[in-house]
């Protein structure tokens, strides 16, 4: 069982260290079709201070704008993400075969950070999701074909939807991460309770 045990442990924790990373590339990625679509349909694209709407062609496509703060946020924390979920790995919570008080703070924090960052994100892109909406597409596509490259319209929410995807594994990776910590400390305690035997069978 223990080796069973410390197979999940590093399956976990790499895995931990996978969608982290993917994330991180995730947040790299949300805006580049929103750029391809909506940057250039702006009057004026250098005044970033006025978010007056009448400076786009298209109505609504000043979102684009509007969630540059977000995504350097967005960017910043994905890092920190990263940052903590090393934090696994230095305390060698993906290899020990006994855990100490600095596994259990590394599991909390890393589950903490995970559950609180899953929820920053998700409830700004759900908001960014639906000012999205609002984009006048049949402008936006207008636009594009009145410059002969079609293929640049597009008014899919791919890149929002994913997320959902993306730190609902995240969650679920930091539920087996407390599974594993559970399944540790009952694998201890029973290590505890066997080497605590005699020989004839009773307790020291």
């Amino acid at each position: 069982m223990y080796k069973k045990q410390l197979i999940l442990q590093k399956v976990v924790c790499f895995a931990m260290l996978a969608m982290s990373a993917i994330i991180f590339l995730y947040t790299l990625g949300i805006m580049t079709e929103i750029y391809d679509t909506l940057y250039f349909t702006m009057s004026d694209p250098n005044d970033i201070y006025n978010v007056e709407d009448g400076l786009t062609k298209v109505s609504g496509a000043w979102i684009y704008y509007e969630m540059q703060n977000f995504n350097g946020n967005f960017t910043n924390l994905s890092i920190a993400l990263i940052l903590v979920t090393l934090v696994l790995f230095v305390t060698g919570t993906h290899s020990r075969r006994k855990y100490y008080i600095g596994n259990y703070i590394a599991v909390g924090l890393s589950t903490v950070a995970n559950v609180a960052f899953a929820a920053w994100s998700l409830i700004n892109i759900s908001m960014f999701r639906a000012k999205y909406l609002e984009v006048d597409f049949e402008a936006l596509k207008a636009f594009w074909e009145r410059r002969n490259k079609p293929e640049v319209y597009t008014d899919s929410t791919f890149w929002f939807d994913i997320s959902y995807v993306l730190f609902g594994i995240l969650i679920a990776i930091s539920v087996l991460l407390i599974v594993n910590t559970i399944l540790k400390v009952k694998l201890m305690e029973q290590e505890k309770s066997r080497i605590g035997m005699r020989k004839d069978g009773r307790l020291v």
